[in-house]
């Protein structure tokens, strides 16, 4: 295959239109994950307007993520062939129309359309940043400063989420959430007509539509099946193993076809460079620990420490700001000590942050938990290392595809780690509450009532508020920060366990600064 840019030689573009170009790349990222938590803070409020039921309030959360996952390689692989550029203008048109018919939401129903349709702009979205920007960048130092920036937004925009969705709710109805990406996608594109370049691959063959099929329908139930075995802590679920045995069977047609297609829709070769899969088990790894860390967190926060939304978007504002640091400084870490040295070790004070958390027992306070935090999110900043070895890995003609799987990575661990350790803290709050003598007086005053408060924290103190037994609600507390810090201890270990796997699988001497 031969890499071909339609508007011009990506050597002819000027240092100012690169740099302009990662702007409008990293701030597209910005407002999906931006848009992602403004959605956490606008939910309550929705719910109180137009009431949908428990399952339908899930559909809200998950749909997108659904959506997402099912079509990311598969419009990466069509980015490939249609075009880069073309894809993003697409994605951004999307995004900021389906934001915009949040005005017809007059029912839970139209949400859920609403973000599904916002899943099919994000996966257009998400890979073809980092295609692109893999494009554009011939020189490896500019490269990866340019990754290192794209991560640095991304994880501004988790923290300032909640932010500008406390300020808009505190003035404007929970449509705000929705319509803020309006304006913003409508200067997305026109900045990216503008400056961004065309590119696409020479002689890519035929797009398989079968393989399409087969990765739609095996990612989408994937995550689907483990968000459900997540939801409900257990795994005697005959709908999910359903789920999840043809999402297996798929995923197996699809690996399948892939390998012994001249033109697959996956190049799974990509794997057998050692600097491209370590970065992807970084990715991967990293988000299965923090992304539930960060839920537990949130939670913490709110219903333990009586945080409101934006003070909880407050205490996360370190940890981003340290992150984004990180990101930036990352690269030039990289020239002195090696990427892997660089990427391994972040992993492991990311690692060491929230052991820390684990190992505070019953001296847990706010100030301790920010500063674990802070060590997190420092930490996490070596990722845009493994964004800038996963894109460094791959052949220009297979950036989308290296993107594609980039994403798909963050979000399986994502949603893996959301399942596993989300059950594992709801599993040692259920144990610690039912062990404490306030369950047990409250089992005797009304079974029905103990057992919805031994479900979760947030039962547990609207019980405890509604029958006015403010100890109730202390003693739940005490036993979700004690599911807090097992959480923080197993999401630590296993962030250990993925810096010295990457460690060991990525090359001696990989560079990604400079050519090798």
């Amino acid at each position: 295959m031969t890499f071909t840019n339609e508007s011009s030689a990506q050597e002819e573009l000027s240092k100012a239109r690169r740099w302009l170009a990662t702007a409008v790349l990293s701030a597209s990222v910005l407002v999906i994950t931006m848009d992602m938590t403004i959605l956490n803070i606008a939910l309550p409020d929705l719910a109180a307007d137009l009431q949908p039921s428990a399952t339908q309030q899930l559909w809200i959360v998950d749909v997108y993520s659904l959506i997402l996952a099912g079509l990311l390689i598969s419009w990466a692989a069509i980015g490939d062939r249609w075009g880069r550029k073309r894809m993003l203008m697409l994605g951004y048109t999307i995004f900021g129309a389906a934001s915009l018919l949040i005005f017809f939401a007059g029912s839970p129903g139209v949400v859920i359309a609403v973000r599904a349709f916002l899943g099919v702009g994000g996966a257009m979205i998400m890979p073809t940043t980092l295609s692109l920007i893999r494009v554009i960048f011939a020189n490896p130092k500019e490269r990866a400063t340019a990754l290192s920036i794209w991560a640095a937004v991304s994880g501004l925009g988790s923290a300032i989420g909640p932010l500008l969705g406390g300020y808009l709710l505190e003035h404007f109805t929970w449509h705000s959430a929705f319509l803020v990406n309006v304006p913003l996608m409508a200067v997305g594109v026109i900045a990216g007509v503008l400056i961004l370049p065309e590119s696409r691959v020479s002689k890519a063959g035929k797009l398989d539509p079968l393989g399409v099929v087969l990765s739609l329908v095996g990612m989408t139930l994937l995550v689907w099946s483990i968000k459900k075995f997540g939801e409900e802590s257990s795994l005697l679920l005959p709908s999910a193993w359903i789920g999840f045995s043809i999402a297996a069977l798929a995923l197996t047609l699809f690996v399948r076809r892939c390998l012994h297609s001249d033109e697959p829709l996956l190049d799974l070769a990509l794997f057998r460079n050692r600097q491209f899969t370590a970065g992807i088990v970084a990715a991967l790894g990293t988000t299965f620990s923090l992304l539930a860390a960060i839920l537990v967190i949130s939670q913490w926060l709110q219903l333990v420490q009586g945080d409101t939304p934006i003070q909880t978007g407050i205490h996360l504002i370190p940890a981003a700001v340290a992150g984004a640091v990180a990101s930036v400084l990352a690269p030039a870490f990289s020239r002195v000590i090696g990427a892997r040295a660089v990427l391994a070790g972040g992993l492991a004070v990311a690692g060491l942050g929230m052991v820390l958390i684990g190992l505070q027992g019953s001296t847990l306070s706010l100030t301790m938990v920010i500063a674990s935090l802070v060590l997190v999110g420092f930490g996490t900043g070596s990722l845009a290392i493994a964004s800038a070895m996963i894109m460094g890995g791959s052949p220009e003609d297979r950036a989308g595809n290296a993107g594609a799987l980039e994403e798909t990575s963050y979000e399986l661990g994502g949603v893996l780690g959301v399942a596993v350790l989300g059950s594992v803290s709801a599993l040692v709050y259920k144990a610690e509450f039912a062990a404490d003598a306030a369950f047990a007086q409250l089992q005797q005053y009304d079974g029905g009532l103990a057992e919805r408060a031994k479900e979760s924290l947030g039962a547990a103190t609207a019980i405890a508020n509604d029958a006015g037994i403010p100890e109730l609600a202390r003693r739940a507390g005490a036993a979700f920060t004690r599911s807090f810090e097992v959480t923080g201890l197993v999401g630590g270990v296993l962030m250990l366990a993925v810096a010295a796997t990457v460690f060991f699988l990525a090359p001696k001497g990989t560079k990604i600064t400079g050519e090798h």
